[in-house]
């Protein structure tokens, strides 16, 4: 026996194997059961058959509260973070016991207990997540830190590159862990990168790394103690790149057709439960036949889990719906407040809810570009990081996966972060994160785990502003289930609308208006409003009712005026949130007013959400009653010339000859639109 090794790495070893062989025949039952004639397991199936040594050395050395998000070929993970094995197979096989009712499968195991955030079915998505859940626990003071696994291929992702930024740049006690199988999915890796040691690239950012075998638990073990004392102790983030062996193909029907036969042979002869055997026989601990014993007790017990699931349930589907968003609650719509009211403009309108929030609540944090010690580069956050300090209110690098990703992470930590995105354009470089990650989280639990979060962001277009500041992207995030889409058009909905949003326990997206923000008007005590939901009739009427949203409505409402003058009684109605409808007050309004109505949208005109609001009320009160322009903006590129744009958006006129033709054309009903 070497003499490095002393008796409890020697009971590691034996206890090592045995957990390694439990992922093995984990992993083998699912490529079986998702391959066979009648498969309990559909779609596709990501193992990690030849990785498992990593899992078992890693959580060996990390802390009972330390947290891991794992990619998507990430089983062996939760396993040993303790997702018990029943249950996670019945994940696998849809059925009701699974930890996620069947909602997630195998790829995106999400959120089944403390210690394992989940999976990530997104290359490389789950490193600004960890930043989030790193940031927690250093808010905290708490002796924790993430993991976050991916593998190869991801290291070319964007997503993963802007984590490393900004835990580098804070120093977060996160440990990113390359799997390195050699293999980005169907590509050598070597091909792509031409680098020896993938870990190289930490040194870009300033990071401690290492390259290790990730076939021995021991070596495993040892460098992730390592590593976790020194992230805690302030010293940064670290990257551990563990070498490992491709035994199976990419996912579980990969025939391989692309690889190598040399390749397949070098990495079976790297198989980790081979060597482990191998050494434990050498060491004299163990014989073959004292293994096989073992594992013959294993593959019972295993044999009964897998009875048991079969036996499982299947999920009822009349839940399939259930756990979007959480319900709103009954909150009578109210018009306009009579009053005295503090006159305040826009911008001040969104600072104030903002302090106000973080006075009374320590959950609170702000963060994004420029947010910090400039306020915003629209002043939104002006004085708060003065007032609240640095810790609750900071810039972040430019990198707005990690700034959404981060909140993720802070969210499903129990905190409550608001992040500002400067331009709604700029939303599209990172949309996974609030797609694909946030709005996903209460339906995969079944409402175990949330993600309140706030993102805040101005659309639209103001003269000067190019194509790639000018976008409204209202519908594009409204279509997303798991949203909260609100567009306060008053520095009263400004204000009350981003307290409710920073109230609600689902991801909400709050879209304000830059050609609004100097625009001033009554802001009402707390107890005077209640806009956690519903549409705001602005003005009651009997002959049409126009309806809009967000930055038109200043247009509308001189339309109305406009129409008033001539003798047309019209109701505004300003439907606010878009994500959930008010559809019994967008539907007794428009009822009211003889089934005509004109929808005003900012945003292009195919695919704007004023279809969908046609669409809906056709359906609500019957195509028959219904009589309706739409006026938006026409499907082209935003230009910069302020004549130009003018000659695009939509404005009073346009909306008043929209009315006039609407009441003579009222014999029948219509679909023309202007534009």
């Amino acid at each position: 026996m070497p003499a490095s090794l002393t008796d409890t790495d020697i009971d590691f070893l034996l206890h090592s194997y045995e957990r390694m062989y439990r992922i093995r025949q984990f992993e083998q039952s699912a490529l079986d059961h998702s391959t066979s004639k009648e498969a309990l397991i559909a779609g596709s199936v990501h193992l990690c058959a030849g990785q498992e040594a990593v899992p078992v050395g890693a959580m060996a050395a990390l802390g009972p509260d330390d947290r891991v998000i794992a990619t998507y070929r990430g089983h062996g993970w939760a396993l040993e973070t303790g997702v018990p094995a029943q249950e996670f197979f019945a994940e696998l096989c849809h059925r009701r016991p699974g930890v996620n009712g069947g909602r997630s499968g195998s790829a995106l195991i999400t959120a089944p207990n403390a210690r394992f955030v989940g999976e990530n079915s997104i290359v490389g998505a789950g490193g600004p997540i960890a930043c989030g859940i790193a940031l927690a626990a250093r808010m905290e003071g708490a002796d924790r830190i993430c993991v976050v696994t991916f593998g190869d291929g991801a290291t070319s992702q964007g997503a993963l590159h802007e984590a490393f930024v900004f835990a580098a740049a804070y120093k977060l006690p996160v440990i990113f862990v390359c799997e390195n199988n050699g293999w980005s999915e169907m590509t050598p890796t070597p091909s792509i990168t031409g680098l020896e040691r993938l870990a190289r690239r930490a040194n870009g950012y300033g990071m401690q790394s290492a390259t290790i075998d990730g076939t021995d638990p021991l070596a495993v073990r040892d460098t992730f103690a390592l590593a976790r004392a020194a992230v805690l102790a302030g010293k940064g983030p670290a990257l551990i790149e563990c070498r490992v062996p491709r035994l199976w193909g990419h996912y579980n029907r990969d025939i391989e057709h692309y690889r190598p036969k040399s390749d397949r042979q070098e990495s079976l002869a790297r198989d980790p439960l081979a060597l482990m055997e191998a050494r434990l026989c050498t060491l004299g601990v163990s014989s073959a036949d004292e293994l096989a014993i073992l594992r013959d007790r294993l593959d019972r017990d295993w044999s009964a889990v897998l009875d048991a699931v079969r036996a499982m349930p299947l999920p009822d589907p009349d839940t399939a719906a259930e756990h979007v968003v959480a319900p709103i609650p009954a909150v009578k719509a109210q018009d306009d407040p009579r009053g005295a009211g503090k006159e305040i403009t826009y911008i001040q309108a969104v600072n104030e809810a903002l302090k106000h929030e973080l006075a009374e609540r320590p959950g609170v944090l702000i963060f994004g570009e420029d947010v910090g010690h400039a306020g915003g580069i629209f002043g939104a956050t002006r004085y708060l990081q003065r007032d609240f300090g640095v810790d609750r209110i900071f810039d972040t690098p430019i990198a707005e996966a990690a700034i959404l990703g981060s909140a993720v992470g802070l969210a499903l930590e129990g905190k409550r972060p608001v992040v500002e995105i400067m331009w709604a354009d700029f939303l599209l470089v990172a949309m996974d994160q609030i797609i694909n990650q946030a709005a996903n989280i209460r339906y995969l639990t079944r409402g175990t785990r949330t993600a309140p979060m706030v993102v805040r962001v101005q659309q639209g277009a103001t003269p000067g502003s190019t194509a790639q500041h000018s976008q409204s992207l209202e519908a594009m995030l409204a279509h997303v289930p798991g949203l909260r889409v609100g567009l306060p058009s008053t520095a009263d909905d400004a204000y009350h609308m981003l307290r409710a949003a920073m109230h609600g326990d689902d991801p909400t997206v709050i879209i304000e208006s830059r050609a609004l923000y100097q625009r001033p008007g009554p802001v009402w005590p707390d107890a005077a409003r209640q806009v956690t939901a519903g549409a705001a009739l602005r003005r009651s009427g009997s002959n049409l009712t126009l309806l809009g949203w967000g930055a038109v409505m200043p247009a509308v409402e001189a339309a109305a005026e406009a129409l008033d003058e001539e003798g047309t009684d019209v109701s505004v109605l300003d439907l606010r949130w878009l994500s959930p409808v008010d559809w019994d007050r967008v539907c007794a309004t428009v009822a009211a007013t003889g089934g005509r109505v004109v929808v005003v949208h900012e945003a292009n005109l195919t695919g704007g959400f004023g279809a969908e609001i046609v669409t809906g009320l056709a359906e609500r009160l019957g195509p028959a009653a219904l009589s309706f322009r739409r006026v938006a903006t026409p499907d082209v590129r935003m230009p910069a010339s302020p004549v130009l744009q003018a000659a695009l958006l939509p404005d009073a006129a346009k909306i008043v000859e929209a009315a006039r033709e609407l009441l003579l054309s009222n014999a029948q009903p219509r679909s023309e639109e202007y534009v």
